[in-house]
């Protein structure tokens, strides 16, 4: 798949839409299965190279269809980029917490099992995933910290580019980001950036992470699941890698595509679906 072919995924309409703040890009959108619950969740984030311009929340419709059809309920997160006022740092890591904030507080209305949840994120979607797994260690001193939140064990990053500090020249190139966006400034109470911000230093923190990429994935690079992988395993984390054959940076999200028959058991099986073994053993 191309970009273009990316651009023009859709899917069906969403159960709802709330609200979780007051800029036009702070909700997300519920797609319900029918009949009764609870339902386990998946956690949806989408990429774009954290801007507006490539696309976000529509195309990210197109998976919550399929999986909806699974019997599993989809919370498709929009968000504030850097180029939207508010976006970046803090803003956009601000949003994750609220949008789970809103998960949680709406989940026995629509009957959602919050205990069985996976956040899957594609792209800079993958990089806020990542971090959503290690927000619990960032420490009391910085604006992003929180006492009280939805715990998220379970993470699928595809195609993510999680390690903010270790990734930066390839972020630049494939995204013409800066760190100055998407980790802000340091500051005496703040030295160090990175601190609360990247996914790779707020570890070990207990969850699981699985990191699916495009075996032709220019964006973010087979390497760049290994290395994250490697670096989780050694703090003392579980994470596996999983390289789909023949798949480029945009299939991994597609439902249509072929990749796509490789990520639904390794979603099924996170949320406890299915004991059939999946992809995992063979490609990691």
């Amino acid at each position: 798949m191309t970009l273009d072919n990316y651009l023009a995924l859709n899917g069906p309409p969403p159960t709802a839409q709330l609200a979780y703040g007051t800029a036009p890009s702070q909700f997300a959108q519920l797609f319900r299965p029918e009949g009764k619950g609870p339902f386990p969740v998946v956690v949806l984030v989408h990429g774009g190279c954290w801007t507006v311009q490539f696309g976000g929340i529509r195309q990210m419709r197109n998976v919550a269809g399929a999986l909806v059809e699974q019997g599993i309920a989809v919370w498709n997160v929009e968000y504030r980029r850097v180029d939207e006022p508010g976006g970046g740092y803090p803003g956009t890591y601000e949003d994750m917490h609220s949008a789970l904030d809103s998960l949680q507080s709406h989940a026995a209305q629509y009957q959602l099992d919050t205990r069985r949840i996976v956040a899957i994120g594609h792209s800079a979607g993958g990089q806020l995933v990542q971090w959503i797994a290690g927000r619990s260690k960032i420490a009391p001193s910085s604006p992003l910290f929180r006492a009280q939140m939805l715990p998220v064990a379970n993470i699928i990053s595809l195609g993510g580019l999680a390690d903010l500090r270790h990734e930066k020249a390839l972020i630049q190139s494939s995204c013409e980001r800066n760190m100055t966006e998407l980790a802000g400034l340091p500051s005496d109470e703040r030295p160090d950036i990175y601190s609360d911000t990247n996914a790779a230093e707020l570890v070990p923190n207990g969850t699981r992470t699985v990191l699916i990429t495009g075996e032709l994935d220019t964006i973010s690079p087979p390497r760049v699941a290994h290395d994250y992988a490697a670096k989780a395993t050694k703090a003392g984390d579980h994470a596996q890698v999983l390289i789909l054959p023949g798949a480029s940076h945009y299939d991994e999200i597609a439902a249509s595509s072929p990749a796509w028959k490789m990520v639904l058991p390794v979603i099924k099986e996170m949320l406890g679906m299915d004991n059939n073994p999946s992809a995992l053993g063979r490609s990691d």
